[in-house]
Parts: C-alpha cells; sequence; structure tokens
C-alpha cells in the first residue's frame, strides 16, 4: 500500500501523517550478544526476543521496526521494561492516548517499508529514511473499531492459515499409508480373494504378507546382464555440453528432476559406462541421505554419481514401479537406513543392498497395485495443487484485508452509524494537531535504566 499520494484513498474525515510527527524513531545502544544476562529484562534484536540484561529502555509496550538484514521493514511490539536493541528502530514517544499502538503497528503493516529501505549488500531503515513517509491517521474512536476489527478477522485467518499449513503433513502420511497397505498386501485384499498372511522378517521388524507372495533378495530379481552397481567416483570439473550426471540432490519424492543436472566429460562418462541409466532403471541414494529412490521413467542419456546405486530389474519378475513402490515403502526405508554404515559418512554397502529382502507378488497383482498406488498418489497431487493455490490466496489475505482497512472501507458502515464520533474535535485533524501539540511538550527519551 504506498501511501505516497495517500489523500486520494482514504476517507475524507482521515488525514494522512508523517511517521515523524507521530513518534520519534531512535535505534537505541546495541548490546553484544557475550554481556547478555541468564535473566533479567527483555532484549529485543532485530527479529524479536534474544535474551536478557540488567537495564531497560522501555517501561511501556514500546512499537520497533527491524532496520538492518534481509528482514528490515519486520515490525515487532515489546513486552513492558525491555531493552530495544540497535538493530530494531524504537518508534519512541507515541502518546498513545491519542494513536493506538496497535492500530498503528496495522497501519505500518499495511503500507510496508519499501520506500524507506536503503542500501543494496546490507538493507538498512534510517530516521531519516522514515521521513516524510505517511501513515493514514483516523479519528481515535475509529482506530479502536479497526484495531478490533482487524484482530478478529486476521486470528480467522491465522486459524485458516494453520489448518492449510498442516494437510501437506497429513497427505504425506496419506502416502506412506498407501505404501504400506500395497507391500503388505492390503492394497489388493478384495482384488486377490486370498488373503492368508504370513510374517516377513526384515531386518528386526516384521512385515504381513499374502502367502502367495513369493520372498527374494534384491540380487535376485536383477537383470544378469545389468548388475547392481553404483556410479561415478572421481567426475572432474563441470563440462559445458558434456554427460549428464543424476546426485543425490537431483533424486526427490521419487522422481528424478531432469531439469539442473551436472555435467561431465564425456571420458569421465565412457569410464564408467557400466553404471549409465536406461529406462526402467531404479535409482537408490546409498550415502549421506540413505534411502531416497527414483525412477528413470523414459529414455535418457545420463550415468549417476558415487553416493547413488542403480538397479536394473528383470522385468519377467518384477516390474520397476513395483519395485520403487518397494523400496519407497516404510518398511524398507527404515531397513535401508538400519542396514547402512556409519563411514566417514552414513552409507549404505551394495553387498547390504543386494541381500535386501523383496516380497514379490505375482506380475498380474504387481499391475494392479502399481495401478492403484499411482491412482491414490493421483489424488492427493490433486489436492496437494489446491492446498497450495489456497495457501497463497490466504498469504495474501492478510495484506488485501489490511489495505481494505487502511482505505477506510473496513468500517465505512461504522463512520455512517456514528458520524459525532468522527467530526469536530473528534476529527482527525483535531487529533492531529492534539498529538503535535503533545509531543512538542515531551521530554527527550530517558538513557537506560538499571534492575533497583
Amino acid at each position: 500500500m504506498n501511501l505516497g499520494a495517500i489523500s486520494g484513498v482514504i476517507p475524507a474525515q482521515w488525514v494522512a501523517a508523517d511517521l515523524v510527527e507521530l513518534c520519534t524513531p531512535k535505534q537505541w545502544k546495541t548490546i553484544s550478544t557475550k554481556d547478555l544476562k541468564e535473566e533479567g529484562y527483555v532484549v529485543y534484536g532485530a527479529n524479536g526476543q534474544i535474551g536478557f540484561y540488567e537495564e531497560y529502555t522501555h517501561e511501556y509496550p514500546t512499537l520497533m521496526i527491524t532496520c538492518r538484514g534481509a528482514t528490515c521493514g519486520n515490525l515487532h511490539v515489546s513486552v513492558p521494561f525491555s531493552y530495544i536493541n540497535g538493530n530494531a528502530m524504537a518508534l519512541d514517544n507515541l502518546p498513545q492516548d491519542l494513536i493506538g499502538l496497535k492500530y498503528l503497528y496495522y497501519a505500518l503493516k499495511a503500507r510496508g517499508f519499501d520506500d524507506a529501505i536503503s542500501g543494496s549488500a546490507q538493507p538498512q531503515i534510517t530516521r531519516q529514511g522514515l521521513a516524510g513517509r505517511h501513515v493514514p491517521l483516523a479519528p481515535l474512536a475509529e482506530q479502536r473499531e479497526i484495531a478490533d476489527r482487524l484482530d478478529t478477522l486476521l486470528a480467522q485467518v491465522d486459524t485458516l492459515k494453520g489448518r492449510l499449513d498442516a494437510l501437506p503433513a497429513i497427505l504425506k502420511r496419506f502416502r506412506q499409508s498407501v505404501l504400506a497397505a500395497a507391500v503388505s498386501g492390503k492394497l489388493t485384499e478384495e482384488w486377490r480373494e486370498y488373503s492368508k498372511y504370513r510374517q516377513l522378517a526384515i531386518g528386526e521388524e516384521k512385515l504381513s504378507i499374502p502367502e502367495s507372495w513369493c520372498v527374494s533378495d534384491l540380487d535376485d530379481l536383477i537383470s544378469s546382464d545389468r548388475k547392481i552397481c553404483y556410479g561415478v567416483v572421481q567426475p572432474g570439473k563441470e563440462v559445458a555440453g558434456g554427460s549428464s550426471l543424476i546426485r543425490v540432490c537431483d533424486i526427490y519424492n521419487g522422481e528424478i528432476d531432469w531439469a539442473n543436472l551436472r555435467t561431465i566429460s564425456e571420458e569421465i562418462d565412457e569410464q564408467y559406462k557400466r553404471s549409465k541409466v536406461k529406462q526402467g532403471d531404479i535409482l537408490i541414494t546409498i550415502v549421506g541421505a540413505i534411502g531416497r529412490v527414483g525412477i528413470v521413467r523414459e529414455p535418457k542419456e545420463a550415468n549417476i554419481a558415487r553416493a547413488i546405486a542403480r538397479l536394473s530389474p528383470n522385468q519377467s519378475k518384477i516390474i520397476p514401479m513395483f519395485l520403487h513402490t518397494w523400496f519407497s515403502s516404510p518398511q524398507l526405508q527404515w531397513w535401508l537406513v538400519n542396514s547402512s554404515k556409519e563411514v566417514a559418512r552414513k552409507t549404505l554397502n551394495l553387498k547390504e543392498l543386494k541381500m535386501a529382502p523383496v516380497s514379490v507378488p505375482p506380475l498380474e497383482e504387481q499391475t494392479e497395485i502399481v495401478r492403484r498406488v499411482e491412482q491414490l498418489f493421483a489424488f492427493a497431487d490433486q489436492i496437494e495443487l489446491r492446498v497450495k493455490a489456497a495457501q497463497s490466496r490466504v498469504n495474501h489475505l492478510t495484506q488485501s484485508i489490511l489495505a481494505k482497512a487502511f482505505r477506510g472501507e473496513l468500517t465505512a458502515d461504522w463512520r455512517e452509524q456514528h458520524p459525532e464520533l468522527i467530526s469536530g474535535e473528534h476529527s482527525a485533524s483535531a487529533l492531529l494537531a492534539r498529538i503535535k501539540a503533545e509531543r512538542a511538550t515531551q521530554m527527550p527519551a530517558k538513557r537506560p535504566r538499571k534492575q533497583s
């Protein structure tokens, strides 16, 4: 909300006031973090409370603006008896009997400080930068009404935002439940029509699987001409136009991100012909972030890094996407992590990986499991997209409500019902004159006071 030409957007009964007419922006002496205490008066830094000190600068709640760094322009309100460090600009000498602290907080949140921030390498807000920055000043009674209405509306927005923010975690648990049901046979129980189960040991854990499913070591399910292997040990410098290399960071949420692959020389790529990928290959990270799983869905030319193992399923025994589902499940993710060893970094040995237990349904049931998992995941993906769209709208809703409030639209009905509270001696222009008169008689802000 740019209030440089504020008079054209606020109600006729309001006035535009220069911020320095309403208060005295001041940066107090900064306390070094090494001088902070374990108890005492609360100390505020650039972004809220940072510790305690034996002195305080502000006896009453005070509005402050972050005035240095990437979060320049953030607003906070101190608790009583607190010390406001120099990384925040305290708005001192605000006559709170004539302008509400909460009203000014909301008004400044609505306008923002883009036009007051200077510096590029280190953004900052100075007292001089705040001069000439206008805020809308409503009559005192209307200020209280605006603050009360915003308290109610923004609390509702925060509640809605909290509920939306919780949904991604719920969807993650849903996907994990789908995978767990898939590898235990529960997802296709009614399709199979035969539901006797037996126990499969996965490390120290037990998994119930249908009696009709076989159990094999992973190595027995891999193509004989493309054994399990890891990738390029020393990729060298990146080479423009070279061969693509898939790293751990390129495998995320069960997929491979092909957009930002590193490139290596063709000579190094040729040295590691054994680890080049083909369509249908499963990739599992085996160093550091153990257990990320990806699948090569289309014919692609790429190699893999040392921290990744390539599995080439024997498709006469197991469908690639079912093997992907198996290793993505909570049960096998647990096995992968707990089978790894702590070396320089957590590492899963290929010998251990080859011995990974795999429960193998008949091919027809594998196909049905994959179909159902993909259908349910697509449903979750659609919900996730809607959640993100709703989050985006809600994130803009707060600023939209604030803008409406400080254009006077939120209290238009209130002004019609209370003309006597916004005119004459109660008008905003009369209020501004009283603020100026009261501030003219104020003493400068005192030095920090020690605890008695």
